[in-house]
């Protein structure tokens, strides 16, 4: 129990101390934001900070700071280690910066910001890198709460009947201002997700059960390697691309920039909260890795989280942190797709106004969404991994370039270049290594993912040196 307070109490501290920090490298002023210069009614509508802190929140916590989470403690009480330091030092600053830059572009997507900073290559490429993670997102967060869905109800409403309803429903929030559904049922979700956590945290502590302490030992049963495994399994409670998706749709209704550590930071923050409960569940419930990747390995990801919650909590307390658990995919999947159809009306240029037009990108988007729910969960979940780490690497790249140029600190830079040096490293070795990926050994793939790492970093450093030798 040491190591969860231990824990939590770095995680507070990380967005009082660094928050403040990376604050004050960006600086934050009293300029107009989207919300308040476009106010389109559709997409750019002003939203009071405790209601966008709960959208942006439902946006990026899905499945991933639960499922991720209960596979990253198959390595062990080491993930307490990287979601703490990850989120603190790497995923609040990813989420923060992606945010406030966007806000200062006029909402614009990562994509876009891409284009700006490191050129219209790296555009085009994050065009298609976005959209494509954002529909792989879309898809694992349909699939994961309809097959916990169908656990609780009656037989003919089986998992494919409810990927029905849920896709249904993603027409709706895909298609409306983000006010007429999403505005008005997140705030109700955000209460949800939060009764969730504190019921499960609850249950450990009332249950009497053990959190093993923090130790540096490998303990995964399968004998796969912390690194980079680990850092790719946990993504969402640590670091995760995906929410550079999100925090330009908040962006464009927020309405001071001042607001922006509060919704963007502080929401990266407390969705490692969330990993940090479900991890520490997963280990101390189980009692052992071997047993924890046993359940993974047999009743599923879905499946480990029912049976956790319904034995610690028991019929009620089960079935409300089940409710929480569903909703977090299914508020994470329908941003997913709302934010691809915002990338493709950059590209195409329709003007999202008119729902016509909305309508010819969001039908055909979620088609392809419905077809990608056939394929199996598992190989959908380490593309989704990959992707969305990588897209992670992609956007510290971008945040540093913005502060070389527009930095108010010179030496500011460093603090966005370091995690991107690293993330580098982690997508590099593992697409390598992976057998999704090149399958090759660690004696290739260790060096490849470190070389590929000090050679960005060497021409960041480089391209730092002229950009200020220019001034």
């Amino acid at each position: 129990m040491i190591s969860l307070i231990l824990s939590l109490v770095v995680l507070l501290v990380g967005f009082v101390v660094y928050g403040k920090v990376i604050e004050n490298i960006f600086g934050p002023d009293d300029r107009v934001t989207p919300a308040i210069a476009i106010n389109d009614g559709v997409d750019c509508v002003p939203m009071k900070p405790w209601k966008a802190f709960l959208v942006q929140l439902l946006n990026i916590a899905g499945t991933g700071p639960i499922f991720g989470a209960l596979m990253g403690a198959c390595f062990g009480p080491i993930v307490f280690l990287w979601i703490v330091f990850g989120a603190v030092l790497g995923g609040a600053v990813h989420d923060y910066m992606s945010g406030m830059i966007s806000s200062r572009h006029e909402g614009q997507s990562i994509a876009e910001l891409s284009g700006i900073y490191l050129g219209s290559g790296a555009k085009w490429v994050m065009r298609v890198f976005s959209i494509v993670l954002l529909t792989l997102t879309g898809t694992v967060f349909v699939n994961s709460p309809a097959a916990l869905i169908a656990r609780l109800t009656p037989a003919f409403m089986n998992e494919k009947f409810w990927i029905v309803v849920i896709l249904l429903y993603y027409i709706l929030a895909t298609l409306l201002p983000i006010d007429k559904v999403i505005g008005r049922l997140y705030p109700v979700f955000g209460v949800i997700l939060i009764v969730m956590a504190v019921s499960v945290l609850g249950g450990i502590v009332i249950g009497g059960y053990t959190i093993p302490e923090i130790t540096l030992q490998n303990l995964h049963p399968q004998g796969l390697p912390v690194w980079p495994y680990m850092f790719v399994t946990v993504a969402c409670g640590a670091i995760s691309g995906f929410h550079a998706t999100q925090s330009p749709m908040i962006a464009k209704c927020i309405t001071s920039e001042k607001q922006g550590r509060n919704i963007f930071y502080g929401a990266m923050i407390a969705e490692s909260v969330i990993a940090l409960i479900w991890a520490s569940a997963g280990v101390a419930f189980y009692g052992a890795t071997d047993a924890l990747n046993n359940a993974l390995s047999t009743l599923g990801q879905s499946g480990t989280v029912y049976e956790i919650s319904r034995q610690m909590l028991g019929v009620i307390g089960g079935m409300l942190a089940v409710i929480g658990v569903v909703v977090c995919p299914i508020t994470s999947g329908d941003t997913a797709f709302r934010s691809a159809r915002l990338i493709l009306a950059e590209i195409t240029h329709l003007d999202q106004k008119k729902i016509a037009n909305r309508l010819i990108i969001t039908i055909p988007l979620l088609a392809v969404g419905a077809v990608l729910t056939q394929l199996d969960f598992n190989v959908l979940w380490r593309y989704f991994s990959w992707s969305n780490q990588t897209l992670a690497m992609i956007t510290l790249w971008v945040a540093t370039a913005y502060l070389v140029k527009k930095g108010k600190h010179p030496n500011g830079s460093m603090f966005t270049a370091l995690p991107a040096t690293f993330m580098t490293a982690v997508s590099v070795t593992y697409i390598m290594m992976a057998k999704e990926g090149f399958g090759l050994s660690a004696a290739i793939a260790y060096p490849t993912g470190l070389v590929a790492a000090v050679a960005l970093f060497v021409v960041y450093f480089t391209l730092r040196r002229k950009w200020f030798a220019g001034q």
